[in-house]
């Protein structure tokens, strides 16, 4: 896995170097060359996504943490796994949404907290469960949480300069206009790129919780499972609730928008019909090569979640 943890260091420095190069384009239209502005607007812009950052996913998700007494059965299988993985335990929560899912958030490790949503209580067995909650304890170990959380405030950044720069900042002289629209411009640009790139961090991060709940002593079957239930699970939902959470789905576990095209792909690795995937099946895929098409390279290319197939297939290759 040292080639996934290289790339997710390269795109960390990657998106910083575009920011920092946007901020300083900023700061010279402006007639301001001291690099300590830059440095300082930066880090003001990663501070306050640092600190508003968890709240936003409590409110959206409403998310309501819990104690052992409450879920005992819960609040120890997390209890138990954050131990094996050497972290701080977590705060335990449950979100009141009907989306069947889990996440995990948090500024840093003493901050940690695993989510699950009402809905995954009453699709997945005992195992699959355990293996879900592996994945997300992965997360928090991996620290891989805080890096999305703060490149992701990135795009949004270059977003808004772009919207101000293009819609309002056109000044008295045709050259001033000019100018600021030109800037505005490359901020789009800047902002489309490293959408892309997050959105390729927030796949490579998926991949290593994978591993690691499969290193905390889940079978890879369980987690292909409960993945393979998820899906299914997603694809029934009112599309009106799966656009409630559209903005925090890089928290999940999968992309439930994805839902049902993914259902149709996954049909055909349930060669007994049990709506479950054992280890036979695993060992099937695993021999089977993919052919993925162009339309579905694209998709992945645009999601925050790798493709379901190639995720399964990984797993596969754990067994």
């Amino acid at each position: 896995m040292w080639h996934l943890r290289l790339r997710m260091w390269l795109l960390l420095i990657i998106l910083f170097a575009i920011l920092y190069m946007v901020a300083t384009l900023i700061g010279v239209t402006m007639g301001i060359t001291n690099f300590y502005f830059y440095l300082f607007l930066s880090l003001l812009f990663i501070s306050i996504q640092y600190m508003i950052g968890p709240k936003i996913v409590e409110w959206t998700m409403r998310v309501r943490y819990i104690k052992r007494e409450q879920s005992p059965y819960l609040y120890s299988m997390v209890e138990d796994l954050a131990k094996d993985a050497g972290i701080p335990m977590p705060k335990v929560g449950i979100a009141q949404i009907s989306i069947p899912n889990a996440f995990a958030f948090g500024r840093r490790l003493k901050d940690g907290r695993v989510c699950v949503t009402e809905g995954i209580t009453r699709l997945l067995n005992e195992d699959e469960l355990r293996a879900v909650l592996g994945h997300e304890i992965s997360h928090l170990k991996n620290r891989d949480v805080l890096t999305i959380t703060l490149l992701s405030v990135i795009p949004m950044i270059l977003y808004r300069i772009a919207w101000h720069f293009l819609w309002f900042g056109g000044g008295r002289r045709r050259e001033q206009r000019a100018h600021t629209a030109l800037i505005g411009l490359a901020a789009f640009f800047f902002y489309f790129l490293t959408n892309l790139l997050v959105l390729y961090a927030s796949r490579i991060r998926e991949y290593f919780a994978d591993r690691g709940s499969v290193d905390l002593g889940s079978k890879p079957s369980w987690l292909a499972s409960a993945l393979y239930k998820l899906v299914y699970g997603s694809a029934r939902m009112d599309r009106a609730v799966l656009r409630e959470s559209e903005g925090l789905k890089a928290f999940f576990l999968n992309d439930p928008s994805r839902a049902i095209s993914e259902v149709q792909e996954l049909r055909e690795l349930d060669l007994d019909r049990s709506g479950t995937i054992d280890t036979y099946e695993l060992e099937a895929l695993k021999r089977k090569r993919l052919k993925l098409s162009f339309s579905d390279k694209l998709l992945e290319l645009l999601s925050t979640h790798p493709n379901m197939l190639k995720r399964i297939k990984q797993l596969a290759k754990y067994s």
